[in-house]
């Protein structure tokens, strides 16, 4: 990684978290549960940096839904502090990996069409961490279960993931925003 890339994951970091303060504090949906854009940034830096820089960006997108979810929650859980960026990084890597296998950046024709999709399939194994999470990790390390917030949190996301995706894609077919990118990172290639 050259110090470009590394301003682009800290960039893409802030913008997640920032995007993340606004959507939460402007649209909580019940206690403990708010609106989430952030992965916008996450998915922006594994489709253009490749997965070691979507790894890092939802590493960093994390830390403060990690810190409100965790030690500033009711429950004050320290666990949501380590898990959401794990979870956030799942998601990061997975379409990172995905649009490299996929060439995404490499392709002239259906590029826009052929994102909705990865981006859709990037959050199966954060969807499936969450689950862990909700199901095993809370009940056992913290003692209280969470099931039930599942009920609120997996369609949330799944619509949101699914807001992003149409995003993503508008923003893969869009040439202005694509030359902004070029900036930071060489577009194709990503970080190996």
């Amino acid at each position: 990684m050259n110090s470009k890339h590394i301003a682009f994951v800290a960039l893409m970091g802030a913008l997640g978290n920032i995007l993340f303060l606004i959507s939460s504090l402007l649209m909580p949906i019940v206690p403990g549960v708010s609106l989430d854009l952030s992965h916008i940034p996450t998915f922006i830096a594994a489709i253009y940096g490749g997965p070691l820089v979507g790894f890092l960006t939802g590493l960093l997108i994390g830390i403060l839904p990690g810190i409100q979810y965790g030690p500033l929650s009711p429950s004050g859980s320290w666990l949501a502090l380590v898990a959401l960026p794990i979870g956030k990084s799942l998601t990061g890597i997975t379409a990172g990996m995905l649009c490299e296998s996929f060439q995404i950046n490499e392709r002239r024709t259906n590029r826009s069409l052929l994102t909705i999709p990865l981006v859709l399939l990037s959050y199966v194994p954060e969807c499936l961490f969450t689950i862990f999470y909700f199901t095993v990790l809370l009940p056992y390390v913290v003692g209280v279960g969470g099931p039930f917030l599942l009920a609120f949190i997996l369609p949330k996301a799944w619509l949101e993931i699914a807001f992003m995706s149409f995003f993503m894609a508008a923003l893969v077919g869009n040439n202005g925003f694509n030359s902004f990118i070029a900036n930071f990172i060489t577009q194709g290639k990503g970080i190996k």
